[in-house]
């Protein structure tokens, strides 16, 4: 008999949530198989069998926390799957043979499927079509292995929203909302369980304000200079990159300029000791189904323009398609998270422990702007707020790091020299 055992996740990881087992007990498993998916606090991740065998036994049901080294199923090497003989199980591994050995894992695995035909998805696409009650057979996918994508998932259901009547998944599944008896039928609820991620999210955010000493200060930027570069520099850009060229690179080669010059913004505390990092690894607040992530860009202040934005673009479709690493979350010095995006004309970010500074980009409005005593001109401005942690940064250290890094927007040519 062989255990399987929640593998080794990540420094910071000890345990996760059960998601949803991907075989049934009785079914046989191929060595590289996915056999469950982890629910963690920042990741989904795929728990794979490393033997062969029939599945004896499941430990734990889908919602059951479990922590590393934890044994959650056994598989029996010498076993048959149910209603099937050893002998017909042999003469199937040739089948599998003829996949060329170069092609990737899942390639292999779209070609082989498991002998219940369960439809080969990704995490993101089995989460959704869990929460929305649809059967993946039921799902077309356009994905040239045929692996069903969150896409794919969110088109059928829009299809078919007001007639699906789709029959429910094999594997065990959770629930995600369920109505809630209420005493006024006038007045209806609904109770719906938090995401381990989400619960995460809400942990870190009240943690990092019961114990860091947390203040905001704000400025304000004229964009007019960068907004001239971008809508001088676009197309050009574009053709040389193959990338647009967007506000996030001009702000963070601001944020490593003014890091540079305020070095404490770009430390954290360590017990009676300051780690004043010399690296710029810069996280980038991402908005996602699952709720907020900051998938993390390294050394930024080595990264060309086109750099930046090419690996801000890629972490964030990363985000979104659920395939972020744990190493793509972890590390960052500092934080800059856009609630512009959304439409927010001010607020006041949280800061993302152990890190001791964010800086939160706003919405770019329109506003008379004072030139001088006289004369009046409308500009491009925007908010900029910069939340700290006051037991190692000053004010005139916050005050001087904002004012900085408008200086750096307002003469984007001097990027080229300080960021």
């Amino acid at each position: 008999m062989i255990e399987i055992k929640v593998p080794e996740l990540a420094e910071s990881i000890t345990e996760g949530t059960i998601a949803q087992w991907l075989k049934q007990v009785g079914e046989h498993i191929n060595q590289g198989e996915y056999i469950a998916e982890l629910e963690t606090d920042k990741v989904n991740i795929e728990i794979v069998a490393e033997h062969s065998g029939v599945i004896k036994e499941f430990k734990r049901e889908p919602g059951d926390t479990v922590e590393v080294g934890e044994v959650i199923a056994v598989i029996d090497e010498s076993g048959s799957a149910a209603g099937e003989t050893k002998t017909e199980a042999v003469q199937e591994e040739p089948k599998k043979e003829t996949v060329p050995a170069a092609k990737a894992k899942a390639e292999v695995e779209a070609s082989t499927p498991s002998s219940t035909d369960r439809p080969l998805a990704s995490p993101a696409a089995r989460k959704l079509a869990r929460e929305k009650g649809i059967d993946l057979s039921t799902v077309s996918t356009g994905d040239p292995l045929g692996r069903v994508r969150k896409q794919d998932v969110e088109s059928h259901g829009t299809k078919a929203q007001a007639t699906q009547s789709a029959p429910a998944p094999s594997a065990p599944k959770k629930s995600p909302a369920a109505p809630v008896a209420s005493d006024d039928p006038a007045k209806p609820v609904e109770r719906v369980k938090m995401t381990r991620r989400r619960q995460t999210i809400a942990k870190r955010l009240v943690e990092s304000q019961q114990t860091a000493a947390m203040l905001t200060t704000f400025n304000e930027v004229d964009m007019t200079a960068v907004m001239d570069v971008r809508n001088r520099r676009k197309d050009a850009f574009v053709e040389k990159n193959g990338v647009k060229l967007g506000f996030m690179s001009f702000f963070t080669k601001a944020v490593v300029g003014a890091l540079k010059e305020f070095p404490l913004l770009n430390a954290e505390i360590q017990g009676d000791e300051l780690l004043i990092k010399k690296y710029y690894d810069i996280g980038c607040a991402v908005s996602t189904d699952e709720g907020l992530v900051v998938p993390v860009l390294r050394d930024a202040d080595r990264l060309s323009f086109a750099g930046i934005e090419k690996g801000i673009g890629e972490l964030g479709k990363k985000a979104r398609d659920n395939k972020l690493s744990i190493a793509d979350l972890q590390g960052g010095t500092f934080t800059i998270t856009n609630g512009g995006v959304f439409g927010s004309l001010m607020s006041t970010p949280i800061l993302n422990a152990p890190q001791v500074g964010i800086l939160g980009m706003h919405k770019i409005q329109w506003r008379p702007v004072a030139l001088d005593k006289e004369r009046f001109e409308n500009r491009p401005m925007m908010y900029i707020a910069l939340s700290y942690d006051h037991r190692i940064v000053d004010g005139k250290e916050a005050v001087g790091f904002l004012v900085k890094v408008k200086e750096l927007l307002e003469d984007p040519e001097s990027l080229l020299l300080e960021g």
